[in-house]
């Protein structure tokens, strides 16, 4: 069943608002675990079942892409089935909103991030590493305060387009089976797709198509963030679409660079470059061309400029519902 523009936007609409006020309640995931749990399941069976070190490359890149197919046709499928038997009334769509708000993460990246911020100005650098630990795969312990600060507002700007425009945008375009096919996707990326000698050929599959899906909602964000500098103090729409026009295109990975400059250049920071991954250094380019020092108030800033730009996806979603009721 296809839902009208109108409905699927406001169901949307609505499963933000539900994830911005009470995100994801611990006491359900206790009982019942989170949807993003259930696929890494499904991921980590096939990925022991299907991906043998004994096999050539050819046949694990092969087998990757049949597991792939799997990963994202049993959530989506399972999607497709709930969407269809409960859209037809009011009561079905709310519950496809709850649905729904269990795979958008406004909530728990706002506080993650607040929390590293909370950390370094009231708790000291050792409890401001773990709070950063929590959210980044690089090693927090080469970090000093200022290499935290950055660390938490690339983590947010990153996060900003995977958790919340990406999911959003794949709702709008395809309603519930677009979000559970893209969070699958995702997730299969972040366990699978990775460069070392497991995963280099098994996730080969997995780290491009979630290079493909996160391309338009990488783009919008950076432009949301740029939007929104207008109405936070001290920030600037100029600086955050030249660092995007400058700076994006360099970065390691071709989403990634859009909102991260876009933030850098709206603060007037200089993020990414050179960091440290367990014992690995990678040579990542900057974004923006500000400032190094990063604080704690800056990640206060980035908050309000990531918020900000939520607020105004949620206008611009609740005005095309509008336009298309007309």
């Amino acid at each position: 069943m296809i839902m009208p523009v109108a409905t699927t936007l406001l169901i949307l609409v609505a499963a933000l608002g539900i994830e911005a006020a009470f995100g994801y309640p611990q006491q359900v995931y206790r009982i019942i675990g989170h949807p993003v749990t259930w696929i890494g399941a499904l991921i980590g069976k096939l990925d022991r079942e299907l991906n043998w070190d004994e096999d050539s490359d050819a046949a694990r890149k092969t087998l990757g892409v049949l597991a792939l197919v799997l990963i994202v046709a049993v959530p989506a499928g399972a999607a497709w089935m709930i969407e269809s038997a409960l859209a037809p009334t009011w009561i079905g769509e709310l519950v496809l909103a709850l649905i729904a708000s269990t795979l958008v993460a406004s909530r728990s990246l706002y506080d993650h991030v607040r929390d590293v911020a909370s950390a370094l100005q009231t708790s000291g650098l050792e409890a401001a590493r773990t709070a950063v630990g929590r959210i980044v795969g690089r090693n927090p312990q080469t970090l000093d305060e200022h290499g935290v600060a950055r660390a938490a507002i690339e983590s947010l700007a990153e996060n900003a387009s995977d958790g919340v425009a990406s999911p959003v945008f794949w709702f709008a375009v395809l309603g519930l089976p677009g979000l559970a096919a893209y969070k699958a996707i995702n997730t299969a990326d972040s366990m699978i797709g990775h460069r070392t000698p497991r995963h280099e050929a098994f996730g080969w599959a997995a780290a491009r198509l979630d290079d493909l899906v996160n391309l338009p909602a990488s783009r919008l964000t950076g432009a949301l963030f740029a939007i929104a500098a207008r109405f936070v103090p001290n920030a600037s729409t100029k600086n955050a679409m030249r660092a995007m026009r400058r700076d994006a295109q360099h970065h390691r990975s071709p989403n990634a660079g859009w909102p991260e400059s876009a933030m850098a250049g709206a603060l007037g920071l200089k993020l990414n470059g050179p960091k440290t991954y367990g014992t690995t250094r990678v040579e990542d380019a900057y974004m923006g061309d500000g400032r190094r020092e990063v604080t704690g108030e800056d990640v206060y800033s980035a908050l309000r400029l990531a918020a900000t730009a939520w607020a105004i996806m949620v206008a611009l979603l609740l005005i095309i519902a509008i336009i298309s009721r007309m």
